[in-house]
This record gives C-alpha cells, sequence and structure tokens, in this order.
C-alpha cells in the first residue's frame, strides 16, 4: 500500500524562505527618479520632474510660462529645458524599463500543470502534474543582485543625461545670446555704412572725393549688407537650437526674449588644483561604468554556475488508476550535458566581461583627458577674453576719440574717421567671440567635472556689475 507524500519540515521552510524572497522586490515609490532630482538639486541648484500624468504637465507649464515672462537668463534657460526636454523624459523612462526587469528577477516562475486522461477498456487512468523550474528559483538572489546593479547604473545614467541635457541648454543660450548680440552691432554697422557710402556719394558728387574712393565706400556697404543677413540668419538659427533643447513650441517658443547681451566675465579666474581626482569621484559616467562591470562579473559567475545543470524542474503528481488506485510522487527533469558543456556560454560571457573592464578603463582615461582639455580652454579663453575687456577694446575707443576730436579740430579727415570704423568693427566682433568662447569653456569644464565646479571655485569667480559692454562701447563711439 502506497504512503501520501507529504513535504518534510525543511521543505515546508525552504519553500517559505522563497516565497518571503519573492515578495521583497517591487516597485518603489518614486520609480528610481530620486537620484535625478537629488543630483539635479545638488550639483545645479535646479528642479527636474518625471511627467507621467496631467497634474505633472500643467505643472510644469505653470512653472514655464513663469519663467519665459522675465527675459531669460541662462539659469532659467537650464531649468526650462530641464523641465521641457522630452529627449530626457524619454532618458527618464528608461528608469521604468530596469525597475521592472529588477521586480521581474524577484519573482517566482509560474509553476506548471498537466492533465491527462486515458481509458482502455475497463480501466481508467487520470494524471496529474505540477512543476516548477528549480533552476530559476535557486538562481534567483544572484539574478536578483545582477538587475539591482543594472537598475542603479540606469539611475546614475538618467541623471547623467540630466547634466548633459542642461550643459546643452547653457551651450545653446550662450551661442543664442552671442549670435543676437552680434546681429545687432551688424546692425549698427550697417547704419554706419550707410551713411558713410552717402557721404561719400555727395563727396564725389562735389569734386572731393575720386571714383575709386567712392567704390571702396560702397563696396564697403555692400558687405556689411550681406554679413548683417547672414548674422540675422546665423541669430535665428542659434534661437531655434536653444527652443528645442528647452523643449518649447507654440506660442511658448516666440514668447521668451533674450538679453542684449552675453553676461560679464568674471571678475578674477579661479585656481583649481587636482581636477582630475575631483572628475574620478564625481563623475556619474565613470560611476554607472564601474556598475556595468560588477554586474557583468555577476553573470559570468552565473553563467560559469549553471554551466552543466542549465535546467532543472521538480514536479508533483498525482495519478489514479482504477485497478491500482491513487498513487502519489515526485518527478525531477534535468538537462543532460551531452552535446553541449556550457562552454560557449562562458567564453561568452568572460569576453563580455573584458569588453566591460576595458570600457571603463576607456572611461576613466577619456574623462581625464577632457577635464585636462577642458581647463586648459577655460584658462586661455579666459585670459584672451580679459584681454579684449581691459586691452584691445579700451585701446580700440581711445583712438575713436582722439581721432573724433581731431577731425572736429580739422586735423584728421573723414578718410581716417572711416578706416577707423572698419578697424572696429573686427574688434567688437572678436570680444563678442573672446567672452562667448569663455562661457563654452567653462560649460564644457563643467560637465567634464560632472556637472559643477569644485565648491572653492563657485565662491571664487563672482561676476562684475552690470556695466556697459565692448559692442555696446563700440557701437556708440562708432
Amino acid at each position: 500500500m502506497s504512503r501520501p507524500l507529504f513535504p518534510t519540515p525543511r521543505v515546508l521552510a525552504i519553500a517559505a524562505a522563497v516565497l518571503l524572497l519573492a515578495g521583497c522586490t517591487t516597485f518603489s515609490k518614486d520609480g528610481g527618479f530620486a537620484t535625478v532630482s537629488s543630483t539635479a538639486s545638488e550639483r545645479l541648484g535646479k528642479d527636474t520632474a518625471l511627467i507621467t500624468t496631467d497634474q505633472d504637465r500643467n505643472a510644469v507649464a505653470k512653472r514655464t510660462d513663469e519663467l519665459l515672462a522675465k527675459p531669460l537668463d541662462m539659469d532659467d534657460a537650464v531649468q526650462i529645458a530641464l523641465l521641457n526636454n522630452r529627449g530626457l523624459q524619454a532618458a527618464y523612462s528608461e528608469l521604468g524599463i530596469a525597475e521592472a526587469d529588477l521586480v521581474q528577477a524577484g519573482r517566482l516562475p509560474n509553476p506548471g500543470f498537466t492533465f491527462s486522461r486515458t481509458h482502455g477498456g475497463n480501466d481508467l487512468s487520470i494524471s496529474r502534474t505540477f512543476t516548477l523550474g528549480l533552476m530559476n528559483v535557486l538562481t534567483m538572489p544572484l539574478a536578483t543582485r545582477i538587475e539591482s546593479r543594472r537598475f542603479e547604473r540606469t539611475r546614475l545614467l538618467a541623471a547623467d543625461a540630466m547634466l548633459k541635457v542642461a550643459a546643452d541648454a547653457r551651450r545653446a543660450y550662450i551661442n543664442a545670446a552671442a549670435a543676437k548680440q552680434s546681429a545687432a552691432y551688424a546692425v549698427q554697422v550697417t547704419d554706419a555704412a550707410q551713411a558713410s557710402a552717402e557721404l561719400a556719394l555727395r563727396m564725389q558728387q562735389a569734386g572731393h572725393f575720386s571714383k575709386l574712393e567712392y567704390a571702396r565706400e560702397q563696396a564697403f556697404y555692400a558687405e556689411t549688407m550681406a554679413q548683417g543677413v547672414r548674422a540675422q540668419q546665423v541669430a535665428l538659427a542659434a534661437r531655434e537650437k536653444l527652443t528645442r533643447v528647452m523643449g518649447l513650441w507654440g506660442s511658448q517658443a516666440s514668447q521668451y526674449a533674450l538679453p542684449e547681451r552675453l553676461p560679464d566675465l568674471p571678475r578674477e579666474r579661479a585656481e583649481l588644483p587636482d581636477l582630475e581626482r575631483f572628475a574620478m569621484n564625481n563623475r556619474l559616467d565613470i560611476q554607472a561604468a564601474k556598475l556595468q562591470t560588477q554586474s557583468v562579473a555577476s553573470s559570468l559567475g552565473l553563467s560559469k554556475a549553471t554551466r552543466f545543470i542549465n535546467a532543472l524542474d521538480v514536479g508533483y503528481q498525482n495519478n489514479f488508476t482504477t485497478s491500482d488506485g491513487r498513487e502519489q510522487g515526485y518527478e525531477i527533469s534535468v538537462e543532460i550535458p551531452v552535446f553541449d558543456w556550457g562552454g560557449a556560454k562562458v567564453a561568452r560571457a568572460e569576453a563580455i566581461y573584458l569588453q566591460s573592464a576595458n570600457r571603463l578603463g576607456e572611461t576613466a582615461i577619456d574623462a581625464r583627458s577632457e577635464v585636462r582639455e577642458a581647463y586648459s580652454a577655460y584658462i586661455s579663453d579666459y585670459e584672451l577674453a580679459r584681454h579684449y575687456r581691459d586691452e584691445v577694446v579700451p585701446i580700440r575707443k581711445t583712438i575713436s576719440n582722439e581721432l573724433l576730436l581731431r577731425y572736429n579740430g580739422m586735423l584728421a579727415s573723414v578718410f581716417e574717421l572711416l578706416a577707423d570704423s572698419r578697424e572696429q568693427i573686427g574688434a567688437v566682433n572678436s570680444a563678442i567671440d573672446a567672452l562667448k568662447d569663455y562661457w563654452l569653456a567653462e560649460t564644457d569644464l563643467q560637465l567634464a567635472l560632472g556637472g559643477r565646479l569644485p565648491p572653492v571655485a563657485l565662491a571664487a569667480t563672482p561676476l562684475l556689475p552690470a556695466t556697459q559692454t565692448a559692442s555696446s562701447n563700440e557701437s556708440k563711439g562708432q
């Protein structure tokens, strides 16, 4: 007589532990977005939002309208981009995908059930079988740890994407503001060239200008008109680039107003020692690459652990026949490694691990090089912008004032005034470009260091009070 097969206390304890483990992995309240939010607050002093409902969308639209109601500055442009950029919202969706994979890895596999009913003559046979993939249960803790690292890596990558969008917004704002300033100056230059051409025409008609001198002024006027058209198109393209980065459309795209000029150059430049070490500790892409390597190493261990036994199913059977009555028992299904010993799977996992380790090294090497390059550009562009501010532009201003005094005293001719006005154009445009390059270099340095400068640098670079810039001074002089 067959005795019923009851689970032993040890089996029940193992089953309870597995069920408890399966219930530990659940969806978080914030979906992993807290990492992104805290990074934006700590490194940028900005807010960011994960838009999933109409309420979120309305709140973002209201905040955006408030920021657009005043002249747009660099910080506002970054804030608007962090709230509205659709590509950034798409990157945030990776958080939900990674968390779903993590939760799925902590779920028990569904059991299988088979039922059969056969009969022959006077005999009736009924078979019921419940099966469970035991290998998935045994490897579930390791698989959960792997997916947990991947989820953490995804959070870091989402935060890093947020920092890159902030840097893109800064660059777009700087280029748009500089292009608008250059376009406005080009209009002033064109007006001055037109006046010079009209003066040359009257003097040529009066016999005081030769045909060659008159042609030179007309050519200069024609060139400034062409340059003005080009400057207007560059300004429009730069503004549209900023609009795209900020994620604006409809009336919001034309609602915002850019300032008339770039921000002033900081009074002094801070010395930033040991930047490479700061970048190694601060950059999120390096931290994400480390987690990727750790995750791949765990996957390699899992591949080695399941090299020979890749499938192990345990089943409970309950059979009934009219001749023998009820029968109970169990079955075990094991994949026999006859043709595939798992060598290819392990070799693939090892190759992926080496690939990840080398990419981690590449990321670290590139980061150090990017920091050195960005800091060198930051220093040189600051010195160049300061040179134009303190040397070139004041000297050109002095020359213009002296020539104007001499002209009023009939000691200088109109030809000298016209020649000086042409020389001023190059100096002013170069000063605008130098200031733009400095702000772009600072943005690149911030991104190379992980989204921010060291705290000592932030406290050591106060801005000058708002004063007239080179372009405004020179345009008035002209």
